[in-house]
């Protein structure tokens, strides 16, 4: 069974089809990236999945679950996080803060018990800041922790918002254009971080534009068009497909895929 499995997903806005008959199942453990020329229906595909948008019709399963129509709240608690293209960091707090800001959704404690510094509580902030710190680590920020996000390059403040979503403990992690505003320096170590996110047992489905990027990394790619799927496969395939190249690739076809 696909950890996620998406079928027959419909969305539309006064009119206007944003995603018609979308199908497709990502396997466990594997990078999965949808990519597509702008309008193709990449951003409502994720705000759908998120629970942002609800659909016209389809459906959507996490491991057999049905997410479509849920809240993000309770997407969320099923096992998915997100980020997002544009940044969205707490900025007048420290890195290890911000990513302990993730684990808000296995807190248990009530205001009460936070008021009184009762012993469970003491014990879950103790833990919060443990699994905080395991992010930051896995994202080559740790000795960065104590630092005030606003003292941080942009590149860094990237992968800070990724130790955040992954402080949640997702099964699924989204990627909105990991690579958007970065440099190849930058790039190439977002490009390993997913890397070892996939390695580290999380799920990653991304959108990028990024082609070097996908092809490098991505275990099996979506191409979508004016909200269909033009295309699915393996980076290779995807990449020799006359359709996707007339529609998409174009003159970047000449990215090496290892």
């Amino acid at each position: 069974m696909a950890l996620l499995e998406v079928s027959g997903l419909e969305k539309s806005f006064g009119g206007v089809t944003a995603l018609a008959d979308v199908r497709f199942r990502v396997p466990e453990g594997v990078v999965y990236a949808v990519i597509g020329p702008n309008g193709a229906g990449k951003t409502t595909l994720f705000n759908t999945l998120c629970g942002y948008e609800r659909p016209d019709g389809g459906t959507v399963h996490l491991a057999g679950e049905p997410l479509a129509g849920l809240p993000p709240h309770a997407v969320a608690a099923r096992g998915v996080s997100r980020t997002f293209q544009n940044l969205q960091v707490f900025f007048n707090m420290t890195a290890l803060e911000n990513v302990m800001v993730g684990c808000h959704l296995r807190s248990r404690s009530g205001l009460l018990g936070a008021a009184l510094r009762l012993p469970h509580v003491r014990e879950e902030e103790r833990r919060v800041r443990q699994w905080a710190r395991e992010a930051l680590e896995l994202c080559a920020l740790g000795e960065l922790e104590g630092r005030e996000a606003s003292s941080l390059a942009y590149g860094v403040l990237k992968r800070l918002e990724v130790a955040r979503a992954l402080a949640a403990r997702p099964r699924l992690l989204l990627m909105d254009e990991p690579a958007a505003g970065l440099n190849d320096t930058e790039t190439a170590e977002m490009g390993g971080l997913i890397g070892r996110i996939r390695d580290s047992g999380v799920t990653v489905l991304l959108v990028e534009h990024n082609m070097e990027l996908v092809m490098q990394i991505a275990d099996r790619v979506l191409v979508l068009e004016y909200g269909s799927v033009l295309a699915e496969g393996t980076p290779s395939e995807v990449q020799s497909n006359r359709r996707v190249i007339d529609a998409y690739l174009g003159g970047q076809v000449q990215y090496a895929v290892d």
